[in-house]
């Protein structure tokens, strides 16, 4: 699987959340909505060419690539079907490699995320495929609403997954892109989709980065999650919404969602607590740390954590195993909290109640850059600066905020940035 810096936590669903993101585990994921997929299916990619060949034109290269994939047994027909004719896409490349200069905050995120009108629409679809949400439901255990919410937060139900050919996406990518051995082994897997009947080649849509279809799968997370749920024969997560539900449920499912478990509950904390602990526990050990639920009670979780996005001037979460399942969808805190909150206001529950900072200046990439410099100078070691927030930043911004005698959330703002100069 692909595995970027080890200090970055999230990349961006919106997912362009970027061609890119992986956490330490066993998974790895492609683009801003794009959905992880197993090392193993990835392991039969042949990595020699993309870094030992040089090509003198795009056309060369994909000859060649060409006769690799068929070597690994995709058939004449589909070779001539889904790489005649393909275009190298200028388009793919300025997109892959532009970097935004702010990343938005959250509470920016979740108000687009979670719009009223987004909301609304959700409504509306689950009402039009409630007897099939409700089989998925039944079939995987993942609610309907949560089914409903991904779909609405990665495709806005439908009606945005991208207009590019995949197949012109992939094979740009790799031929030219950062990534190029990942973006080869998944335009394989995008032939072999094409060479089983699923989708014709001229039919295979999806985002810039390779992300296809409602679910917004890239090719090996197709081949690994990807159901025929309407029993037609085929996996069509361009046009059977059976097939849409059933896939995104059989994801989740496979991520270890746990039927009749909450994603999650908001939460108080007590002045006193440390917001430097980062494992997990159960519910009745954080209870006893003071920990309570804004509404009710405390869902009954062996292993959660508790987590504060914005810090300790924001809204607190304790966290159980669905939301964790959500994470191996995409793998950003803000991506999985607009998917549990959607899903939540979709079946009529009640938001997010304490405000966000929302007066917080958001710090760009050369001010976390800057601020990663200077803890690496100030002996915190958090590795190579490249300007993202991920868990090692964050550990030793922790540790610097409890030296200072402050609240050690690991939030990175921009009065901390100027206590670091």
């Amino acid at each position: 699987m692909l595995l970027k810096n080890k200090d970055s936590a999230s990349a961006r669903s919106p997912l362009y959340l970027s061609l890119l993101l992986a956490t330490g585990t066993t998974v790895a994921v492609l683009g801003s909505n794009g959905v992880y997929a197993s090392q193993q299916l990835l392991s039969e990619v042949d990595t020699h060419t993309a870094e030992a060949l040089s090509y003198d034109s795009f056309n060369q290269w994909l000859a060649d690539f060409r006769r690799y994939a068929a070597n690994q047994g995709i058939s004449e027909a589909t070779l001539n079907s889904a790489l005649g004719g393909l275009r190298y896409r200028e388009r793919v490349i300025e997109l892959d490699r532009h970097q935004p200069e702010f990343v938005r905050p959250i509470w920016q995120y979740l108000d687009t995320a979670v719009s009223s009108t987004r909301i609304n629409n959700g409504r509306e679809k689950l009402a039009a495929h409630r007897d099939t949400a409700r089989q998925m439901q039944q079939r995987y255990g993942v609610p309907a609403e949560i089914i409903v919410s991904i779909w609405g937060i990665e495709s806005n139900y439908g009606s945005n997954f991208g207009d590019f050919s995949t197949l012109e996406a992939l094979a740009t990518l790799a031929y030219d892109g950062r990534r190029r051995d990942f973006a080869r082994g998944e335009l394989l897997a995008a032939l072999r989709i094409i060479d089983q009947g699923d989708i014709a080649a001229e039919q295979m849509k999806g985002s810039w980065a390779g992300a296809m279809g409602h679910t917004q799968f890239i090719p090996s997370s197709f081949e690994a999650y990807a159901v025929d749920g309407d029993n037609d024969g085929r996996r069509d997560i361009w046009g059977s919404i059976p097939d849409v539900m059933a896939s995104t449920a059989n994801y989740l499912a496979k991520a270890g969602w746990q039927a009749g478990q909450p994603w999650g509950v908001e939460v108080e904390l007590p002045a006193s607590f440390d917001y430097s602990q980062t494992q997990r526990r159960s519910s009745n050990e954080w209870a006893a740390q003071g920990v309570r639920a804004v509404n009710g009670e405390l869902p009954a979780f062996d292993s959660a954590a508790v987590i504060v996005p914005a810090g300790a001037n924001g809204p607190a979460f304790l966290v159980g195993p669905n939301f964790r399942a959500i994470l191996r969808y995409n793998n950003a805190t803000s991506y999985a909290l607009a998917v549990a909150t959607l899903a939540d206001a979709i079946a009529g529950r009640e938001g997010i109640v304490h405000s966000w900072p929302r007066d917080e200046a958001p710090l760009t990439r050369a001010d976390v850059r800057t601020l990663q410099q200077r803890l690496n100078s100030a002996g915190y070691s958090v590795g190579t600066a490249d300007g993202i927030m991920g868990p090692n930043t964050r550990q030793g911004l922790r540790a610097f905020q409890r030296d200072q005698g402050l609240t050690p959330d690991g939030f990175a703002t921009q009065s901390l940035l100027e206590r670091l100069r």
